[in-house]
């Protein structure tokens, strides 16, 4: 887990988590991005990538997106500065930086989406913006400041005419400068700035997912009489909470965002679970052209990055949700359910071996060595 310094991970869920910003000096000291420049340029020539390159400054205000895969050749036509390449999900591809994501697990892993690496020459940037989800920035390579600010975050506030989210005003109320193994905290609704102050910065983002009233409200096919632009809170996490365990705690919440007495048993599981749409068109390439995996005797197996999991206990009954379906249970032990979808892996054993089976039949695991 990643190091808080002096502050305490229960400190920094009661006061900085969905509140404020918080700059975590030397959080994962030592760290070294696991993709260089070069290997992340790579992966902007592979369809299976996300990418896209912002160039542009604040200075000039004259930004511009280009959606990728590029050619080879591609980068060569760059200007040495003011330019950002951006991969998305790249979690689900690399296991080496999945693995990045058990830093930050005393947040329930439902509730995370992706991680995102960008590059940036000197003086490259997205530009000042706000998200409605939370986000930790780790800088991989180089420096990058950073300018923080909670005024006038919201959609009135955006450029016109333009493919991208920047603010038309923004006023930073604060800086900060991060280096390699700093973490920069930055909650829903407040505005960030980032720019690369070296030739090669690297940063490194995991994104937590948002859900909207009016997201629920649709996949619950209901019709409110006026449009709810409220956005989920989080409840206090426990500090004994299982790392994919969906509280009844998180339930009442949305509960309380839709202003309803009660929801579907399984809905809520589902919903967080659910794959986006890029994730599910890859799931689905996988479903229709791979065939399941054979089970070894003594391997081990992990849930593949691309799959989302949870587990919620309802009236006493264990309920497993995988990729935003309710997973069968009647079949397996409860507590190794519960460990798989807590540790995302699975030893075999006489004990596991027909869940592994299982699993392997819906390309839901992959093998891997040397993993624990």
């Amino acid at each position: 887990m990643i190091d808080f310094g002096q502050l305490s991970r229960e400190e920094f869920l009661e006061e900085y988590w969905q509140k404020k910003p918080l700059l975590i000096k030397h959080a994962l000291p030592n760290f070294i991005s696991p993709l260089s420049p070069d290997e992340l340029a790579g992966l902007s020539f592979e369809e299976e990538f996300e990418s896209r390159v912002v160039k542009g400054s604040t200075q000039k205000n004259d930004w511009s997106l280009k959606n990728g895969p590029f050619q080879d050749d591609y980068f060569e036509s760059l200007p040495q500065n003011d330019w950002t390449l951006l991969i998305q999900g790249v979690d689900k591809h690399i296991l080496e930086v999945c693995r990045l994501i058990e830093e930050f697990d005393f947040i329930p892993r439902w509730r995370f989406d992706d991680v995102m690496i960008s590059f940036a020459a000197k003086g490259g940037g997205v530009g000042p913006h706000f998200d409605h989800y939370d986000v930790f920035l780790l800088q991989g390579l180089g420096r990058r400041q950073w300018q923080i600010s909670s005024i006038d975050c919201n959609p009135n506030n955006y450029v016109k005419n333009s493919q991208l989210r920047i603010m038309e005003s923004f006023q930073e109320e604060d800086t900060f400068i991060a280096e390699s193994g700093d973490i920069l905290y930055v909650p829903p609704g407040i505005a960030h700035h980032g720019t690369s102050l070296d030739s090669e910065c690297i940063t490194l983002s995991f994104g937590y997912r948002s859900y909207s009233a009016n997201e629920m409200m649709e996949a619950l096919d209901l019709s409110p009489q006026k449009r709810n632009n409220d956005y989920y809170i989080d409840p206090s996490w426990q500090k004994d909470l299982g790392k994919s365990e969906i509280p009844n705690s998180a339930v009442n919440q949305a509960l309380k965002l839709l202003n309803i007495d009660r929801l579907p048993t399984e809905f809520f599981g589902c919903f967080v679970t659910r794959l986006d749409l890029f994730a599910q068109q890859k799931f689905n390439e996988m479903m229709a052209f791979e065939e399941s995996i054979e089970i070894e005797e003594s391997a081990s197996y992990i849930l593949s990055p691309i799959c989302r999991i949870a587990y919620q206990k309802i009236k006493a009954e264990l309920h497993v949700f995988i990729n935003g379906e309710p997973f069968d249970t009647q079949l397996f032990d409860n507590e190794l359910l519960i460990k798989f979808c807590n540790s995302r892996v699975i030893k075999i054993n006489n004990q596991s071996i027909l869940l592994a089976k299982k699993l392997s039949s819906l390309h839901l695991i992959e093998k891997i060595y040397d993993y624990y």
